[in-house]
Formats: structure tokens, C-alpha cells, sequence
């Protein structure tokens, strides 16, 4: 994992992202892909499936096939700015990219805007800006996830837990929504809990601060000394620190399970 300071002018583009959930013997599981080694950004670090916004996502005909009401969907986002087709059109994107990157048909009424992350003009890791919703669904019954073997080449089920547990042991690699976004699930034990937790409240949005010290790379968030935002947007830790070739939390492992240092 290469971390880089390019700054980056242009728009973040729209994008949608979904955490596909599932009720496991040990609680609440989500779905994670691990994108192909060769990935231009992110290879070989596992991923929720999502992808950008197509201009066809916002047409009649995709609107459509969502059989929802596109002022309710336009609410859950709590972005007022947004037009009603331009709101809807990220649940189309949503998703189209679920099926697209693991084959699963979901619907748009097992959709929940759960956060959203826009991608820091310095953004660490990436190539390219986004403005990124993410989205909340339950696992359809009687299908199974399958990676494309094109962008993504492995498919996990894990509870959040085991997820940063893995990640702390090196067995995965995680990038930082995806280790901001373990921890906050793993708040949650059922599938249900998340479900209404996310349905009771406005998306946060969620603009990393990244800047560097000593010669590390520092990532902060809502609610750190750092961060023009003082009100917390996330549970857990408000900074990431690279090292180890890694992103931790101050407080280790346990700041992210939410636990005593």
C-alpha cells in the first residue's frame, strides 16, 4: 500500500457503494470483495461492491425498475440540494454495481442510506475523487455472491469483528472507509439493528483530513482537534495513522472493536 500527495482539483465524481448484510452464527456479517491485484487503485485490498454513477443510471427507464417512490429514497440521503432523479439515480447505481461486481439482485426497498464519503483533494491512496453514498441492504434470500474475476477476484462474508481482526493479524488489507465503516458495524448485532439505526438518522458526511506528521501519514475525521467539523460523524477513533504499512487508530485494535486500550 503506497501512500501519495498529489493534490487533485477536479470534482469528485458521484458514486454509490453498498454494504450488503447478512445474519451469520455470530451476528451481523457483511459482504467484502477483494478488488484484482492489478487494479490501477486498491489492489488487492478487499472492498464493499460499488462503483460510479453512469449518466444511464438517471434515465426514465432506470428510474423505473426502482418500483419506489423517488421522494422517499430522495429523503434517506438528507442532501435537500440534490434533484429528486439525481438522488434516486444513486440507488440505481447502487444496485446495478452489486450486480455487476458479485451478482446479486437486490431491491430498492432493501436499500438504506447509511453515510457518505467525499474523497479529500490529497486523497492518500487513489487516484481519483469521489463523492461516495453508502448504502445499507439486506442480503437477498437463495443467492449466493460470486466474485467477476475481472475487478474483484475473492469474495468474504465476515462479521465486522473478525474483519478488522483479520485485518489487524495482516491477513487482509483494508483501506480507511473500509476499516471507519467495520468499526461502526461492529456496533450492531443483527442485521435489523443496523437496518433501523440507519433509517433514524441523516447520513454523516464524511470528508477525511488527511496531513502529515513526523513523516506519517495522518488521516482525521469528524469530531478530531484537526478537522474543521467538531461533531463527531463516526463512532471509534477520529484519526488513522499510517504506519506499519498500515492505517491504525491510536488505541490499536481495540479502538476500532470499540474496547478499552
Amino acid at each position: 500500500m503506497e501512500i501519495t500527495s498529489h493534490i487533485i482539483d477536479t470534482p469528485p465524481r458521484d458514486a454509490a457503494t453498498v454494504l450488503v448484510l447478512r445474519q451469520g452464527h455470530e451476528g451481523l456479517e457483511v459482504l467484502m470483495l477483494k478488488r484484482h491485484s492489478d487494479s490501477k487503485d486498491l489492489g488487492g485490498v478487499f472492498v464493499f461492491p460499488g462503483g460510479k454513477r453512469d449518466e444511464a443510471d438517471g434515465t426514465p427507464e432506470a428510474l423505473a425498475t426502482l418500483q419506489q417512490d423517488l421522494g422517499h429514497l430522495h429523503a434517506q440521503l438528507g442532501e435537500p440540494e440534490l434533484q429528486t432523479e439525481h438522488a434516486a439515480s444513486l440507488f440505481v447505481a447502487a444496485l446495478r454495481e452489486a450486480q455487476e461486481e458479485c451478482g446479486l439482485q437486490i431491491q430498492a426497498s432493501d436499500l438504506q442510506a447509511w453515510s457518505r464519503w467525499i474523497t479529500p483533494r490529497m486523497p492518500s491512496l487513489m487516484s481519483k475523487r469521489f463523492d461516495t453514498r453508502f448504502f445499507l441492504a439486506r442480503a437477498p434470500h437463495s443467492q449466493t455472491a460470486v466474485q467477476d474475476n475481472h475487478e474483484t477476484t475473492e469474495v468474504l462474508w465476515s462479521t465486522p469483528r473478525n474483519a478488522l481482526i483479520q485485518y489487524w493479524q495482516g491477513t487482509i488489507v483494508l483501506a480507511p472507509p473500509q476499516i471507519m465503516s467495520l468499526s461502526h458495524l461492529s456496533l450492531f448485532q443483527s442485521v435489523e439493528e443496523a437496518m433501523q439505526d440507519a433509517a433514524q438518522r441523516t447520513p454523516p458526511v464524511i470528508l477525511p483530513e488527511p496531513f502529515d506528521q513526523d513523516g506519517m501519514r495522518v488521516i482525521c475525521y469528524p469530531g478530531d482537534p484537526r478537522h474543521p467539523v467538531l461533531q463527531r460523524a463516526l463512532p471509534g477513533p477520529t484519526r488513522l495513522h499510517f504506519r506499519n504499512k498500515r492505517f491504525e487508530p491510536e488505541g490499536g485494535l481495540q479502538a476500532l472493536l470499540h474496547g478499552p486500550a
